[in-house]
């Protein structure tokens, strides 16, 4: 069928999210008197499980729902205090995909498990850019959980086979395919050589992908 929409993951896939999600954890950690430190290796263990505060209690399973809460709102601030700072800038290729995508027609769509605070912090203005967003506060159910490419498709109106989804991980590689939908792959620092079996294609970025190249893979 005819490419109607492309559906993008944010975290990792549209910006390096997740050292600056690292970082703003450590800021809150050492700002409510915490000894916890999560280094690269210890960061990307914990991206085997989505979500932040699902993080938190990975990490310290006998934390209070109260202090996980103020965790990671002290966290979000810290996240929103330096994306707005310039910390983070669009991925290669993203961009130049995005404006090509508009100029000819099709939707456009975020389906994430991220909080809608720290899209607005990377996007702003720019979320008008997107038909539909879907994020962490639409759905209990974490990626690999498909449920919010489902909700995607559905507010997206249209078909899986109309659609394609841009990811970085294996868990948005799974839930993308649970709901029926193609994926292709941008590996990001924290998941280079992951397994990423059912994506159509694995780039490092997108630097040199446009909606031609893209429709090629889908037959």
């Amino acid at each position: 069928m005819t490419l109607a929409a492309l559906i993008f993951d944010v975290d990792g896939t549209l910006a390096e999210t997740e050292e600056v999600h690292r970082e703003s954890f450590n800021h809150a950690f050492a700002e409510n008197g915490l000894d916890w430190h999560w280094d690269r290796p210890v960061y990307r263990d914990l991206l085997k499980v989505a979500g932040g505060r699902e993080r938190l209690r990975a990490f310290a399973p006998n934390t209070s729902d109260a202090q996980v809460a103020a965790l990671h709102a002290a966290k979000t601030a810290h996240y929103t205090r330096l994306v707005t700072e310039g910390a983070l800038s669009f991925r290669p290729g993203i961009e130049p995909l995005i404006e090509q995508a508009r100029a000819e027609g099709l939707k456009l769509a975020l389906g994430t498990t991220t909080s809608r605070a720290n899209i607005v912090a990377l996007l702003g203005g720019r979320c008008d850019w997107f038909d539909v967003i879907v994020c962490g506060e639409d759905t209990p159910k974490k990626k690999p959980d498909p449920s919010v490419y489902v909700m995607v498709l559905e507010r997206l109106g249209l078909p899986a086979q109309k659609c394609l989804v841009i990811e970085d991980s294996s868990h948005g590689v799974q839930a993308a395919r649970g709901a029926g939908l193609d994926v292709v792959v941008t590996e990001s620092v924290y998941t280079g050589g992951d397994d990423f079996t059912g994506a159509l294609v694995v780039y490092p970025d997108l630097g040199s992908v446009d909606l031609d190249r893209l429709r090629r893979l889908r037959g």
